[in-house]
């Protein structure tokens, strides 16, 4: 569903744009469809039509997606949304009020170490669907940060995606620098971003400095050289702000050698950049390794050593098997296996 569905169905029940922003800013910030600011009745803002309609609106919007199961780990809690049609996507909730959000169903770019792209992409999560994954969250526990980060490549979804930015920093009422579009690089991404009203902060990525390398880890991204990648981004850094988060992946004897990290250096090193080091989370179906914890340590300083800001970032769900993916893959394996079909609990879950 999107977002114009929803505005268009307040239109025929008489509503104005003021009566849409204040309802679609109630429901993004997990308030009832008929808050008022200063305790303001709904009769003194809102239609009698549109009054009459809330019980039928509240239930359009809350049947955009549902929480499955939760997952609670040590580095934040996935939950298992499923929307209307049944199809099933993964949400974060991430440490410091954030929550990572899914943006198709499936993956078209085919990253060899991530589960998402396993199927290829089955289809688009429509710019209220990606909304409903922030109120499911919010509603949860304060929010500050939404990160497009989960299943899919928001640049293969933008006009859905960049609706929904704009809206979570308009009436959402988000810091626009604390949206957080993440892609794999994409030329539309350095060419649309800039010149929208809500302008979000870049991540970008990256995995390795080879260019070779990167085809095959990546096989159906673009083709950019990293060089040129970065280039890119760094004119977006310069001009929005914001410095480009770059995304490593890091994979046992596959892109954790120092040459890969003075790789890094030649790239970013002066660059308003941070490089984000994610130790693998390593799943049975795939054949890709984590590297210690010394290694990564030893990474991470390596580069701090030579002027690149790194942190280390733990991919959320390492203590509960639900890397991007895992859970939506683990369930659909369950339900196969299920004689009667009917929803089988992961292994963990809240219900």
């Amino acid at each position: 569903m999107q977002v114009a569905e929803f505005r268009e169905r307040l239109r025929a029940l008489g509503a104005k744009p003021v009566h849409e922003e204040r309802m679609l800013r109630a429901w993004l910030q997990a308030m009832p469809l008929d808050s008022g600011s200063r305790r303001q009745a709904a009769e003194n803002f809102l239609p009698l039509a549109i009054r009459e309609a809330l019980p039928e609106l509240n239930s359009q919007l809350a049947g955009l997606a549902r929480v499955v199961s939760e997952h609670p780990g040590s580095d934040g809690t996935r939950l298992l949304v499923e929307l209307a049609d049944g199809q099933t996507v993964e949400s974060v909730l991430l440490p410091r009020d954030g929550v990572c959000i899914s943006t198709q169903i499936g993956c078209a770019v085919g990253c060899t170490f991530c589960m998402t792209g396993r199927d290829g992409l089955l289809r688009q999560v429509g710019s209220a669907e990606m909304l409903a994954q922030v109120v499911l969250a919010r509603q949860r526990r304060p929010l500050r940060r939404v990160v497009f980060m989960g299943m899919g490549e928001p640049s293969h979804n933008l006009d859905n995606v960049l609706e929904a930015i704009d809206l979570l920093g308009t009436a959402g009422g988000f810091g626009h620098k604390n949206l957080v579009f993440s892609t794999v690089g994409d030329p539309r991404v350095f060419e649309r971003l800039p010149g929208q009203r809500v302008v979000p902060a870049l991540a970008l990525s990256l995995h390795t400095t080879d260019g070779e390398l990167r085809t095959r880890l990546l096989p159906k991204a673009p083709r950019m050289a990293p060089e040129e990648l970065v280039e890119l981004a760094e004119i977006y850094a310069r001009r929005t702000g914001y410095p480009i988060q770059y995304q490593w992946t890091l994979l046992a004897g596959v892109n954790d050698s120092i040459e890969e990290m003075d790789g890094i250096v030649r790239l970013l090193a002066g660059k308003y950049a941070i490089m984000n080091l994610i130790p693998y989370n390593t799943t049975a179906a795939l054949d890709f390794r984590r590297p210690s914890n010394a290694r990564v340590t030893e990474l991470a300083h390596y580069l701090h050593a030579r002027g690149v800001r790194t942190t280390v970032r733990q991919s959320a769900g390492q203590d509960v098997d639900g890397g991007c993916g895992q859970l939506r893959a683990r369930t659909a394996r369950q339900l196969r296996r299920s004689p009667s079909g009917a929803a089988v609990s992961a292994p963990g879950s809240v219900e």
